[in-house]
């Protein structure tokens, strides 16, 4: 005989059925429901063949006490099927002490078939012991496959859409290895995929390997060295099932003779019907075929370990098609072993303790332990149920679970969300109980409306969150109405609709600080603020990305505010509203003033002859000098640095009185200097500003020093004698001006192009000397360019003069002067 292939029929072959009861004591079990026998035991064994059976099977009940103690002669009963006494009413066998295992052989009737078979059982009671353990293992993994092909077939037949949901169940349920690629194919080819390769989908069930390994002495065979996966030729893998049946036809054949040879069964029973499942045909010639069978282990009961998915989570007991999520236990869902299961629950009612028992139904598509009728009102809100029920001849006592039953009146509004509801967008609440787990639907109530259904879920439990849309409502009362399982009127939650108000995220300021920010969404319905006695008004409002943010004078002093304490403000609407927002306080920050300022020239460098318009415009090649003083802390720190950086971040430098950027007037007082050329290059200029830098990184307010600007390098200036005609004005980087004029409000003014390359221009014939302008980095304020006028000659009227950049249509600029026109 050789061994099974996991590509081969995977005993598909029907075999002869055999009834069997078992009695203990006074009571009487089907096979099915038989989780172990023990010694005493009186087995009523009835083969139940056809009346046409031809051939004349022998059936011989064998007993074994373990692999290196052969068994008594006595211990092996040989029973003609074809006796009309058997096929009427059976044999009875008593399991004898001391055994530990029990098989049931079918041999074709021949001389000396039950001699011949009692002496190789007892010559290699070893390979039996270890065979009978297989095929029991083996037994219940086939059972765990067919309940997983029945399940899959059922749900692909009758609900096609739950096939996904259920067949997951079904899988952790029994311990089936699941093929998820298989729902990424279309609908019709799900269930065929499911079902493919059957013999590799049971996995390790723990529980079984408990039930069939009970030998006394704990040798031969632990059968958990089958149930793993191991390569074979071909591709695929040996599944637990398919590698307890392969070793067990491989330990058979070794017992092949002239005259027989032995061929596992599996054993599938149906209530009080063994009925067997046979890989090959079974021979009636030489060697003829010996049908082996195991019967259930001798020994003591294992219970189940049967275990909820979430031993904390509460489920609630009124809810239609409650399911009570198990795992652990494939037996339990595949086989009749568990029987009797009920679910037994202990309350309050009228003051007494009373106890209901409601049956349970092991459903392995509904993931779990289904109430055969629906669960009464309960008393008290919350309650334990205990599965309890037979395994084999054994109480057993399984799982707990927690049930809540709805209570009417217990639902509220979260604190602080009294004023949540706002029309003209989608809002939340969150509604708080003891638990959630009952709530069916919540509906929107309105006068003269028909009632609306929310969108809600659980998002934790003991809380609701409701979705309910107001866009398009208007200011005004609003009733929730929450419809609970095992409650026959809802819970209604009167609320009110106000109008958009405003969002608050975080009201912030540094202690000592006479203005705080107050961060958040239309802020523009801000009142007032409350702060530790402290009254904060509304400033400036400004936007920041999505956020507005409200600056909030203070009509008191902040320096007594702790930095790092947790603070909260009320906030006080327009409409009278009041919000919470909280607050963050920071350490105080460094407060200095600007006292002056001001740019000093080198005393070597020629003056220049522009003249600023304004105090504010600060020469990039001068040296600004400014000084601050200190106002918090009172004396300024050695450790204290000044920033100084362009309004739009574009460049930045830090002075220290390290780096001599910072010298000390006084204790109060300290000097900055900063060469802007040096320290930002030609290329600085617009706004720039300051700020003070503690010695652990807080900031002081920034305090406005100016406007870089860049000159142009004026060198000389020529005219002709004729005031009404064009001067000659010579220099470098006259783009650096936007334009030039004789008067002060640029009346017929050259402009100079943003591309100009080159180094003479015309312009107006100044008045005494004085030319105006205005800078490119700063256009608002006029400027002041006094220089000698030169008188131009005749000579060198015709000299040209160097022309910008012709623009991309190849035109000149019209303020360039053109060289080939004469100059009077």
């Amino acid at each position: 005989m050789t061994g099974v292939h996991a590509e081969g029929p995977a005993f598909d072959l029907l075999g002869p059925k055999v009834d069997v009861h078992v009695k203990r004591g006074t009571v009487t079990l089907p096979i099915g429901e038989v989780a172990n026998l023990e010694p005493g035991d009186r087995l009523w064994i009835h083969p139940d063949l056809p009346e046409t059976q031809s051939a004349r099977y022998v059936l011989i009940v064998g007993f074994l006490r373990g692999a290196t103690n052969p068994p008594p002669a006595e211990w092996f009963t040989r029973v003609e099927t074809w006796n009309k006494d058997v096929r009427n009413e059976g044999v009875f066998i008593t399991v004898p002490a001391e055994a530990q295992q029990a098989l049931v052989f079918l041999a074709p009737e021949t001389g000396g078939d039950f001699s011949t078979l009692r002496g190789a059982v007892r010559g290699r009671p070893g390979a039996f012991v270890r065979a009978t353990q297989d095929l029991q293992a083996a037994s219940l993994d086939r059972m765990r496959l067919e309940a997983y092909l029945a399940d899959v077939k059922v749900t692909s037949q009758t609900d096609p859409k739950l096939l996904k949901e259920r067949t997951e169940k079904s899988a952790r349920s029994l311990g089936i290895k699941l093929d998820k690629e298989c729902f990424d194919k279309p609908s019709d080819q799900q269930a065929p995929c499911l079902v493919e390769h059957t013999e590799g989908l049971v996995l390790d069930d723990s529980n079984a390997q408990s039930m069939v390994n009970q030998l006394a002495g704990g040798a031969t065979g632990d059968l958990m060295n089958q149930l793993s996966y191991s390569p074979m030729a071909g591709g695929g893998a040996y599944s637990p099932y398919v590698g307890a049946i392969v070793d067990t036809a491989r330990i058979l054949a070794s017992l092949h003779t002239a005259h027989f040879q032995y061929i596992p069964a599996l054993a599938l029973p149906t209530k009080d019907t063994l009925n067997l499942r046979l890989n090959v045909p079974p021979s009636f010639r030489d060697p003829k075929s010996v049908v082996v069978v195991a019967l259930p282990p001798i020994g003591p009961g294992k219970p189940p370990p049967l275990h909820p998915m979430n031993p904390e989570e509460k489920y609630c007991a009124q809810r239609p098609g409650l399911v009570l999520p198990a795992e652990g236990a494939p037996a339990v869902f595949s086989t009749q072993l568990a029987y009797g299961l009920t679910m037994h629950i202990e309350t309050q009612a009228d003051g007494k303790a009373t106890s209901v028992d409601l049956p349970l139904k092991a459903d392995s598509s509904a993931g779990g332990l289904v109430p055969v009728d629906a669960v009464p009102a309960l008393g008290a809100g919350e309650v334990t149920a205990v599965v309890r029920g037979k395994w084999g001849f054994d109480d057993w006592e399984g799982p707990h679970y927690h049930l809540h039953a709805a209570q009417p009146g217990k639902w509220t509004l979260a604190a602080g969300e009294q004023s949540a509801l706002v029309v003209g967008r989608e809002d939340t609440l969150h509604l708080e109980d003891d638990s959630s787990q009952c709530v069916e639907r919540v509906e929107e109530e309105a006068d003269g409306a028909n009632p609306r259904t929310l969108s809600w879920k659980s998002s934790k439990p003991d809380g609701l969150e409701v979705a309910v849309p107001m866009k398009d409502a208007a200011p005004g009362p609003v009733t929730l109405a929450i419809y609970q399982f095992g409650q026959e009127k809802p819970d209604r939650l009167a609320l009110r609709a106000y109008a958009e108000a405003a969002s608050l995220d975080r009201l912030t300021l540094s202690a000592g600080d006479p203005v705080a920010q107050l961060r958040g969404r239309r802020l523009d319905e801000v009142a007032k603020a409350e702060l530790e006695g402290i009254t904060l008004t509304p400033s400036t409002l400004s936007r920041v990305g999505d956020f507005d943010q409200l600056a909030m004078n203070a009509d008191l002093a902040t320096g007594n505010l702790a930095a790092g304490k947790a603070y909260v403000a009320k906030v006080q609407l327009e409409d009278g509203r009041q919000l919470k927002v909280p607050v963050t306080v920071g350490a105080p920050r460094p407060q200095v003033t600007l006292l002056n300022k001001g740019v000093q020239e080198e005393a070597s460098a020629a003056p220049s002859p522009v003249r600023l318009g304004s105090l504010d415009d600060l020469p990039v090649d001068g040296r600004l000098v400014f000084f601050l003083k200190s106002k918090v802390p009172v004396n300024f720190p050695r450790t204290e640095r000044v920033e100084v950086a362009a309004v739009d971040g574009s460049f930045s430098t830090v002075l220290s009185l390290a780096d001599a950027g910072l010298m000390l007037e006084d204790a109060r007082t300290a000097m900055g200097a900063v060469e802007p050329l040096a320290r930002f290059g030609a290329s600085a200029f617009g706004p720039i500003q300051a700020r003070a830098l503690s010695a652990d990184g807080a900031t002081g307010d920034w305090l406005r020093l100016g406007t870089l600007v860049r000159l142009p390098g004026f060198k000389e200036l020529r005219c002709p004698h004729a005031a009404a005609k064009p001067c000659v004005l010579t220099g470098s980087n006259l783009f650096l001006a936007t334009d030039v004029g004789a008067t002060p409000d640029f009346n017929n003014a050259t402009d100079v192009p943003p591309d100009f390359t080159g180094t003479q221009i015309s312009v107006p014939h100044p008045t005494n000397g004085t030319l105006y302008l205005r800078l490119r980095d700063e256009p608002e304020t006029v400027q002041t360019l006094t220089l000698p006028v030169t008188p131009l000659q005749q000579s060198s009227m015709q000299a040209p003069s160097p022309t910008p950049a012709a623009p991309p249509d190849k035109t000149e600029h019209p303020t360039a002067p053109n060289p080939d026109a004469p100059v009077n």
